[in-house]
């Protein structure tokens, strides 16, 4: 059974998708968690109180939407590709959690100038799962599963703002069609870079 405090956080996670921190009012939650301010109070000292909590639980969820399955895999460049399939089709096709799009994409991009101190909780996490993805790439170029002339760095970036790129076009325009090819294009470029050179057949 859902608590009263669980409700209120999920469905604050909704509102702060859609529309926000600063977008979303403490009347907002209210109503939509149909609970009264005093009883909010009893769970939360204030606004930025929540927000933490609601951070807390974005990034359980997260976690366990975008690494299922990555420990039975083996080999590290498949396990970056595995991440980018779950991040498609888990992630972000979540529209019952996460119906505006990547909660932490949204709230990065109006909080960067205007609340520094909670941008840089989630700009910690982004610095995390950058790290994340260049282990796994770092790990396959000494296996010899990536190309020795490929910078883990320069494809880690790429991957990351990719990733970053995609969710904000399907924030706005919810286009399957985008989403799938733009994540189909970075795993394509993976595929790529994990073969030697002379498996790479040239178009014709």
């Amino acid at each position: 059974m859902v608590t009263r405090k669980e409700e209120i956080l999920g469905r604050s996670l909704k509102l702060f998708s859609l529309y926000g921190f600063l977008g979303t009012s403490i009347n907002d939650i209210l109503k939509a968690a149909k609970i009264s301010k005093g009883g909010f109070f009893n769970y939360f000292k204030n606004k930025e109180d929540l927000f933490y909590e609601v951070l807390s639980q974005a990034r359980s969820m997260w976690r366990e939407k975008n690494l299922a399955g990555l420990d039975q895999i083996d080999k590290p460049t498949q396990k970056v590709i595995k991440l980018l399939e779950n991040y498609r089709d888990l992630y972000l096709k979540d529209f019952t959690h996460f119906p505006g799009g990547c909660i932490f994409v949204t709230l990065s991009v109006e909080l960067d100038d205007l609340r520094p101190h909670l941008a840089k909780e989630l700009n910690e996490g982004f610095l995390r799962f950058k790290g994340m993805i260049k282990r796994f790439l770092d790990q396959a170029q000494r296996a010899g599963d990536l190309k020795k002339n490929v910078s883990t760095e320069e494809v880690t970036e790429m991957i990351f703002s990719g990733m970053l790129g995609t969710s904000v076009q399907y924030g706005i325009h919810r286009s399957r069609r985008i989403l799938d090819r733009s994540i189909g294009a970075l795993i394509s470029y993976l595929r790529v870079i994990s073969r030697d050179q002379k498996d790479v057949r040239k178009p014709t």
